[in-house]
């Protein structure tokens, strides 16, 4: 009932004002013809009246329409100072009708908005304060190549310590080590070394474009790896002695066992069983020089030598040595990768497939090409891998076997990668596991 009554109160003043100028306008049309008789006639009779009645009615609109316009000149100053940013302004309210109504609305979202801003400030304080101290180092580049924003860490790394804000970057990388300056003039991200401070530091480089505000903008997010790749070091070499402890103990034991036996026997002058000893010795030996041989062909991958690959040929000699289906037609261009380095990590990944326990005809190989990147897959119908083991089978020195050494599929991954490609696993449905082997298809210098 307090609203209706509210918004009635102009409505009703409005009324009076039009009521009190008719009447006036009513009275004036009896009067005057009395007063002047027929001296002026009825059309002037009616324009004398017409004339005294807008003199009330103008004053009249003028009083109502006040503090309208007085109302609109305070909302509209508000606004323009919301429009710079300042929600601090309130309008006083004197009025209970519509014009009071309207301004206390005005000032309830002058509250909200400032209720708002405070809130917002506060999370950029927390935002900006997480940021300032984040390890990460964080360079915000705008549209013209000057730096909008820098953390802390930004300014130890590329400016020993001095601010960073409004300067270019270029001017900035100038100053930077070559490694880094080289990294990020590449698109995407990337892995370096540089001497910082006197340090020689590992970094990981990631760089993103976005828009904010209809403005473009580049994010670099430089990461120390050092400490990380230090423990991860440390870890692997644990765990490589580990291995080494374990398979050399399991190969020595048995030699010295068997180098025992073998002079128990020549003492007892029992010849005959000397060669069976010699054997088992040439066995072990063998066994062992091959564990060892494995790790070092690991660690001394040469570098790939692309070459023109004819997939008939190619897949006619990996069929000679383990037995696969093929599956799907073989592309119709040409392939490109080291021929010695790919068909050793398809001999693995396809014994892997034998291994897995399913049907020996269930071993499929996929080749294909499509534009710069060719794809290999190997699928069998085994058991698969669990979420954990997909997670680690590609580290080295982590295998589910006993005898395993855990350096086949590590030694694809980096046959792969140092391709420019990638490996993936993944499960089938239905059952087993697929291996894809992606590398780029880059034309050759003499195709160009």
């Amino acid at each position: 009932m307090a609203r209706r009554r509210l918004k009635a109160s102009l409505r009703f003043r409005l009324g009076i004002l039009l009521l009190g100028v008719v009447a006036l306008s009513a009275a004036l049309s009896v009067w005057l013809p009395r007063v002047l008789g027929s001296a002026l006639g009825s059309l002037g009779i009616w324009l004398l009246v017409v004339g005294i009645a807008l003199v009330p009615a103008f004053w009249l609109a003028a009083r109502v329409l006040r503090p309208i316009q007085q109302v609109l000149r305070a909302l509209s100053g508000t606004v323009a100072s919301y429009r710079e940013g300042n929600f601090s302004q309130s309008l006083v309210v004197e009025r209970d009708d519509e014009l009071g109504e309207l301004m206390a609305t005005h000032n309830e979202l002058a509250a909200a908005l400032r209720t708002q801003r405070a809130h917002l400030v506060q999370r950029e304080l927390l935002l900006d304060t997480v940021m300032q101290n984040s390890p990460v180092a964080l360079v915000l580049v705008d549209g013209h190549e000057r730096i909008a924003y820098a953390n802390i860490a930004s300014r130890h790394v590329l400016s020993e310590g001095r601010s960073l804000n409004g300067l270019q970057f270029s001017e900035v990388l100038q100053r930077a080590p070559p490694a880094l300056r080289a990294a990020a003039t590449q698109q995407g991200d990337s892995l370096f070394s540089a001497e910082i401070e006197g340090v020689e530091e590992t970094f990981h480089l990631s760089q993103r474009s976005f828009v904010l505000q209809s403005r473009p903008y580049r994010l670099y997010l430089l990461k120390r790896l050092t400490r990380e790749l230090s423990r991860q070091e440390v870890s692997t070499w644990k765990k490589l002695i580990r291995v080494l402890s374990h398979e050399l103990n399991n190969s020595l034991g048995p030699l010295s066992s068997l180098a025992h036996s073998g002079a128990e026997i020549a003492r007892r002058e029992d010849y005959a069983a000397l060669p069976a000893v010699f054997r088992a010795i040439a066995e072990r030996a063998e066994h062992l020089h091959h564990f060892v041989g494995s790790y070092a062909a690991f660690a001394k991958l040469p570098a790939p030598r692309p070459e023109r690959i004819v997939w008939q040929s190619f897949v006619s000699d990996l069929a000679r040595q383990v037995q696969f289906k093929l599956a799907g037609k073989l592309p119709s261009s040409p392939g490109c990768f080291d021929r010695v380095q790919v068909e050793q990590v398809l001999i693995n990944l396809l014994k892997n497939a034998h291994e897995a326990g399913g049907a020996g005809d269930a071993v499929e190989l996929e080749l294909a090409c499509a534009g710069d990147q060719q794809r290999i897959e190997v699928r069998d119908r085994g058991s698969g891998m669990s979420q954990a083991v997909l997670a680690q089978a590609l580290l080295p020195f982590y295998s589910t076997k006993r005898s395993g050494t855990g350096l086949g599929l590590a030694l694809a991954r980096e046959i792969a990668e140092a391709h420019g490609g990638r490996i993936h696993l993944a499960n089938r449905d239905g059952g087993g596991l697929c291996v894809s082997v992606e590398l780029p298809n880059a034309p050759l210098p003499d195709d160009a």
